[in-house]
């Protein structure tokens, strides 16, 4: 018995070096010490992105201090950037990680947005910001995993002036002139006639346009032939129900999907808004490889902060592979805090008990370990993505605790949040939050 087990060890050990040694080969295939010559070609009445003369659609993520390596592992091929400078890391040391694991990069370029107080009419800041942008597009421009550029996120966004779109067009402009190798792009928050009228009289320079859809994303196909975009396009940001399309409890609180149903979303948006239009559609990023706090800590990462993976990575694993992961990510059944639901409007009495229950299904049936949090309901909420600053977790006044039921004492009187992590123990975690209120 003891030998078989020895042999069984060697074959398993073996197989995962087999299998390391596949992706490493794989990566390595990729690898290519010269900048990429990339193209949209147009054939039978179909747009194709080209690297290098091979067709490469994107199956990509919104990535700045994500997993990059777990992307790759996932068969993920690239993720997008919001700008050149991404925290602690220089965009050159992003673009190096993303070459060492087979993977290319739309890298962003920060642009001044009107709704931060910059001026499109000032002839001098704007020419300053071409200018700025200019020593970014050379600095990077010859790197073997640069794709495309990104210039600006959803400057549609809170805006009046339209010298915006002059301003995107002169960027594009530039960067053609010293990178006849990469294309350019601008991200629009949502599909609009106004804005698709815009960039085709004022931003003809670009090569891609770059659409970003939440919960509408399965009707994009039919709002990109609606408003007349006759070009390609890719989706730079979707994922989650937006906290603005949600529904809201009494007090304003908008209500997050918990993670199963977030999941099932993802491939059904996907399904419908992306892989449905062949013609058209080179691909896109999924949002966010990575955690943030927005709204909530789990509203839009489908990774947690402690670096676990949710069921929507499941689902991105399954679109780019074909199948499901080995092992899969528990899901959520039910949730309830004192029988009701999140969109049961829940309001409690300070020091009243309150009962939350959560039933799991895992489908390795492994052993589950439930984790509980109280936030008070965010109040530093911004638009358009900005930073905001998560608030600081409550201590839990524990009445009992049984794996999936808890039994507590209500905190003092405001808005808040009750979440519910369930962990399988393979750095998988379903997750939920409900909503409440105390008198």
């Amino acid at each position: 018995m003891k030998n078989v087990l020895i042999i069984l060890s060697f074959l398993i050990i073996f197989s995962c070096k087999e299998n390391t040694a596949d992706k490493s080969e794989k990566r390595e295939a990729k690898i290519s010490n010269s900048p990429a010559k990339v193209e949209v070609q147009k054939t039978n009445g179909k747009f194709r992105l080209l690297v290098n003369n091979e067709e490469f659609y994107i199956n990509g993520a919104g990535l700045e201090f994500g997993n990059i390596s777990a992307l790759a592992d996932h068969n993920g091929n690239s993720f997008r950037t919001w700008r050149t400078e991404n925290g602690k890391r220089s965009a050159l040391e992003v673009l190096d990680e993303a070459h060492e694991n087979g993977l290319m990069v739309t890298m962003g370029i920060e642009v001044a947005r009107e709704r931060h107080g910059f001026d499109y009419n000032d002839t001098i800041v704007v020419d300053k910001q071409l200018q700025e942008i200019k020593e970014q597009v050379l600095a990077l421009k010859n790197h073997p995993a640069l794709l495309i550029w990104g210039i600006g996120n959803e400057l549609n966004l809170h805006y009046t002036n339209p010298k915006v779109w002059d301003a995107v067009n002169d960027i594009s402009k530039m960067i053609h002139e010293v990178d006849p190798n990469h294309l350019t792009t601008t991200s629009l928050a949502g599909i609009a006639q106004k804005e698709i009228t815009l960039i085709k009289e004022r931003c003809s320079d670009l090569d891609i346009l770059a659409v970003q859809m939440y919960g509408d994303l399965p009707n994009l196909p039919n709002l990109v032939k609606k408003f007349g975009w006759t070009g390609p396009y890719m989706v730079t940001e979707w994922g989650a129900t937006g906290h603005w399309e949600a529904p809201t409890t009494k007090w304003g609180a908008p209500i997050e999907d918990n993670s199963t149903v977030k999941a099932a979303n993802y491939l059904k948006r996907y399904q419908e808004g992306i892989a449905a239009d062949s013609l058209q559609c080179v691909g896109s990023y999924v949002f966010l490889w990575g955690n943030k706090q927005e709204r909530t800590p789990t509203w839009y990462g489908i990774f947690l902060e402690d670096g676990k993976e949710t069921e929507s990575v499941d689902v991105m694993h399954y679109l780019w592979n074909g199948t499901w992961p080995a092992n899969r990510t528990p899901q959520i059944e039910s949730y309830t805090l004192n029988d009701k639901t999140a969109l049961d409007n829940i309001v409690l009495e300070a020091n009243q008990e309150a009962k939350a229950f959560v039933k799991i299904k895992d489908f390795e049936n492994d052993v589950i370990d439930y984790t509980w949090g109280i936030l008070p309901e965010s109040t530093d909420l911004k638009d358009g993505g900005d930073h905001e600053e998560r608030p600081e977790a409550l201590p839990i006044d524990i009445i009992s605790l049984n794996k999936g039921e808890l039994s507590f004492k209500a905190p003092k009187s405001g808005a808040y949040r009750l979440f519910i992590y369930a962990n399988d123990g393979q750095n998988h975690s379903a997750t939920a939050n409900i909503p409440f209120m105390v008198n």
